[in-house]
């Protein structure tokens, strides 16, 4: 079993750039506590940013792992250089329904 999260961004108006120069650092992090980034993009008119991260297990094992991640220094290094733009977060988990 593997579980899907699909997190969307709403980034200042004329930062994507910035946020897009700073999101690679993250994939590295992530994939050292086992998560797999599926895919990512960017809407330059609507100024937004989604993308999906998944990992094996279901939702509580995920929330876990995430908690790890996001207590971890590896991480912290990461948001040390981040534009701080993004002016709405969506995030829940998602299905295949196709």
């Amino acid at each position: 079993m593997t579980t899907v999260q699909l997190r969307r961004y709403d980034v200042e108006p004329g930062r994507l750039a910035d946020f897009l120069a700073w999101f690679p650092g993250l994939a590295p992090v992530r994939a050292q506590y086992g998560f797999r980034l599926l895919f990512g993009y960017a809407d330059d008119a609507n100024s937004t940013f989604t993308w999906a991260v998944e990992h094996d297990g279901d939702e509580a094992e995920f929330s876990q792992v995430e908690a790890a991640y996001n207590a971890s220094p590896e991480r912290a290094a990461v948001f040390e250089t981040f534009p701080a733009c993004i002016t709405a977060t969506q995030v829940g988990f998602v299905r295949p329904v196709l």
